[in-house]
């Protein structure tokens, strides 16, 4: 934290008075737990806590163009692209990550630590395990990012059957607003947080990949919500187009979005050029879809940018 050049001495302690040196207690109903005092961690829920994780993170950026650093507050995920059967850049990014969390103080928990490997070739590459300060990494044929399970084939079963488990517990408290009385707005409302919201997490990911199975698995649920609220709801189809169209729009206004260059007007200035794709898999992947959905509105919005022409998209080796 400079300031024309020189540290600035009474923010550095500012900050380090808001990170050390914490208090805190839990309290339920009248009984009040006894206090500890924290002094590592930011504070959960401050509007400061982001900004602060982001300097610290600046500068924990990939080395080389074919892997991605994916951070989420204490939840980070190296993406590598392997080519011509060569791991070097992949693994030499691991241990640039390892190397940087040692050199900030962090422990990376190798533990928890796992890794998938996503390959559709014919022929399979046996890969050496891979390393972390000595430690091995387990490698899992799935795994789950941010609330979405997904398998080393890409396929969408396993993660419909969590969403479903978990959206039908949730239909149980809904019988009971039924039993209790509750008004058809007040179960609306209880839908729309507690089991809407789950069904269309990430929606914009998966959905478009899903087999007719899973769709007709997870639009059954919307069906018995309705039958318990006795009001229309809107379908996972629906849902699924206005939030794509949506963040299409979003990521096509922003040019410092990743997938930004996806989006590219045609010299005629009313459709997207298309985005060409070998299999069915890149066919349903978020960025063909959404220039897709795009294409198929009677006109793009007015302000729709003009765009430089994007590159074709090519499929991943590995």
């Amino acid at each position: 934290l400079l300031s024309a050049g020189h540290s600035n001495t009474s923010l550095c302690n500012w900050l380090l008075d808001f990170l050390t040196g914490r208090p805190q207690a839990v309290r339920v109903g009248s009984n009040t737990s006894s206090t500890i005092t924290l002094h590592n961690g930011a504070p959960k829920g401050c509007v400061l806590s982001p900004l602060l994780f982001t300097l610290l993170t600046h500068d924990c950026t990939p080395s080389h163009n074919s892997n991605l650093f994916i951070k989420f507050a204490d939840y980070t995920t190296v993406v590598g692209l392997i080519s011509n059967r060569d791991e070097t850049n992949y693994r030499s990014e691991v241990s640039h990550l390892a190397g940087w969390c040692s050199d900030n103080n962090l422990s990376l928990n190798v533990e928890k630590t796992k890794e998938i490997v996503v390959d559709f070739r014919r022929a399979h590459t046996q890969h050496v395990p891979l390393t972390i300060n000595g430690a091995t990494v387990e490698r899992v044929s799935s795994t789950k990012f941010l609330g979405v399970h997904i398998t080393e084939d890409l396929s969408w079963t396993d993660n419909t059957a969590a969403l479903t488990k978990k959206s039908q517990q949730r239909l149980y408290f809904l019988r009971k607003l039924r039993r209790a009385r509750a008004p058809p707005p007040i179960m609306y409302t209880f839908y729309r947080g507690t089991i809407e919201s789950i069904l269309t997490s990430c929606i914009t990911v998966w959905y478009a990949a899903c087999n007719a199975s899973c769709r007709k698995t997870l639009q059954r649920i919307v069906r018995a919500a309705e039958k318990i609220i006795g009001v229309s709801l809107p379908s996972l189809q629906d849902i699924y187009g206005t939030r794509l169209t949506r963040k299409a729009l979003c990521i096509a206004g922003d040019p410092t979005h990743p997938s930004h260059s996806f989006f590219s007007l045609l010299p005629s200035g009313r459709r997207l050029q298309s985005l060409q794709a070998r299999t069915s898999r890149l066919k349903d992947s978020f960025s063909h879809q959404a220039v897709r959905k795009l294409n198929s509105l009677l006109t793009l919005p007015p302000t729709f940018p003009l765009f430089p022409h994007a590159p074709l998209n090519s499929e991943p080796q590995s």
